[in-house]
């Protein structure tokens, strides 16, 4: 098989074969994976293998409108809940300046995994730009990294389910109990094998979350009186132009933000599954715009109107008749948000198993096994990070800081450096303009080691205080949805 030239690769990292006449004396069962994949005018991606030859599996089947629904999805849910109790901890000024700088980082780097995927074809996750980049070690770090942000996302996603389920039945049953019926309210969607066989659950989730949220907003105001407010008599929002946190309070406030956009570092991925790469970056401008329009409203409006009472997860601040009917509309676009990096973190392993290989992309007992196998495994161990830190915001603030800084930021600046090297060594192309983007991206990587050490540190003592408050413990059977 000769190498695919630049410009197949440049189209949408695939290249076309055709058949040769020494693949008739293989085995049998690889002759027929061989055939299935250099038949006449079939498509061969330089990570799944052969796409749309008979009995294949073909996984580039999303098209940039689906794509941007999913993309929304991945950001709008567990993120959102928290922006209002973080506008209050910093202000409300701090807290939409903050906002907007980190909506347009995020931005920045999520266009730039569309171009690094255009440029670098054979790449599937960040793990293999680690590698590409730094070698082995890079690759093993990128790894562990990747994998450990997908599951403890996917980890909060079940803590969001037990928050729901505890809001609608008034705490019928122990948590603990909530998060093994949340597993397995996830699990069979996550075992579905392709993007594209998921993306209804996406428009379902999207349209349910963002009705829940709207629901809150609208009732808060027309309430006249917060959930948590006093019962009986006068009541202050405190409503904070400016904040005065501690350190501890404004890093992890600022991770809980940055967290409503940690949904980048699964965009590779996702790129890797449409049916043209270079569509992405339509999806990133469409879907962060509308995200970030959003979050501005929602996160305003709640706040004006709650301040100093109101709940994290923000569903809660209404009342105890919204709270229940805001969850229950809420629950497909809490589940998705498991079910999706579930779903990416089994993938993560399957692709990594199975690369190169003729059970990849065809059904087969082998195929199958491995599949479910990855996929129970990553949900099993959310299911641990779950019940181990039953505490919803500090859970966000720990992922925000520690993975979201690293693998939204961090790596995509590294990315772009990168692929600016073969130019930097050429004196003609250094311009002006060359120099403002390596000082620009080495800017972003200065702020993204700020906001990781500071954010841990925040997070780990908002746990602390957290747990000592609700006398949370892990595997706990306490009420998680607050107490309205």
């Amino acid at each position: 098989m000769g190498a695919p030239t630049a410009s197949s690769l440049a189209s949408g990292s695939t290249t076309t074969l055709s058949k040769r006449p020494e693949d008739k004396e293989a085995d049998p069962e690889v002759q027929q994976g061989r055939m299935d994949t250099i038949a006449e005018g079939t498509e061969v991606d330089d990570v799944f293998g052969a796409q749309g030859g008979e009995k294949t599996v073909n996984y580039r089947s999303m098209g940039w409108i689906w794509t941007t629904i999913i993309l929304c999805k991945l950001q709008f849910g567990l993120g959102v809940l928290t922006i209002p109790s973080a506008f209050h901890t910093l202000g409300l000024a701090p807290g939409l300046v903050i906002l907007v700088v980190i909506a347009v980082l995020t931005g920045w780097t999520s266009y730039e995994i569309g171009v690094f995927k255009l440029n670098h074809p054979q790449v599937y996750s960040l793990a293999d730009c680690g590698e590409l980049m730094f070698g082995k070690i890079g690759g093993i770090v990128f790894s562990v990294a990747t994998w450990l942000f997908m599951v403890f996302v996917g980890g909060s996603g079940l803590l969001s389910l037990t928050t729901s389920l505890n809001a609608m039945s008034m705490h019928a049953t122990c948590t603990a109990v909530f998060v093994v019926v949340s597993a397995a309210v996830v699990l069979p969607f996550a075992l579905l094998p392709k993007l594209s066989d998921i993306k209804w659950v996406s428009w379902v989730a999207l349209v349910s979350i963002l009705s829940a949220v709207l629901l809150v907003t609208i009732a808060i105001p027309v309430g006249g009186r917060p959930a948590l407010a006093p019962p009986e008599g006068p009541w202050s929002a405190d409503f904070r132009a400016v904040g005065n946190p501690s350190f501890a309070q404004a890093m992890n406030a600022i991770s809980n933000l940055l967290f409503s956009y940690a949904g980048v570092p699964v965009y590779l991925p996702i790129a890797s599954e449409m049916r043209n790469p270079r569509d992405f970056r339509k999806s990133v401008i469409a879907s962060q715009t509308f995200m970030t329009s959003l979050y501005i409203a929602i996160g305003c409006v709640v706040y004006y109107y709650a301040g100093q009472y109101v709940a994290s997860p923000a569903l809660g601040t209404a009342g105890v008749m919204i709270k229940r009917i805001a969850y229950g509309i809420a629950f497909p676009g809490l589940s998705f948000s498991s079910i999706i990096f579930t779903h990416l973190s089994g993938k993560f392993i399957f692709v990594r198993v199975l690369r190169g290989s003729y059970h990849l992309n065809h059904y087969t007992k082998t195929h199958w096994l491995v599949w479910f196998a990855c996929v129970f495994g990553c949900l099993l161990f959310s299911y641990i990070i779950a019940s181990a830190i039953p505490v919803f915001g500090g859970l966000v603030g720990l992922i925000g800081a520690l993975f979201g800084t690293s693998m939204s930021l961090h790596a995509e600046a590294f990315m772009w450096l990168y692929d600016l090297r073969p130019k930097f060594k050429v004196r003609e192309d250094r311009t002006r303009l060359m120099w403002l983007g390596i000082a620009g991206n080495v800017v972003i990587l200065l702020i993204a080691t700020f906001l990781m050490v500071g954010g841990m540190y925040g997070s780990i003592l908002g746990i602390r205080d957290d747990y000592a408050a609700s006398g949370g413990r892990p595997w706990s059977c306490a009420d998680n949805s607050g107490s309205v």
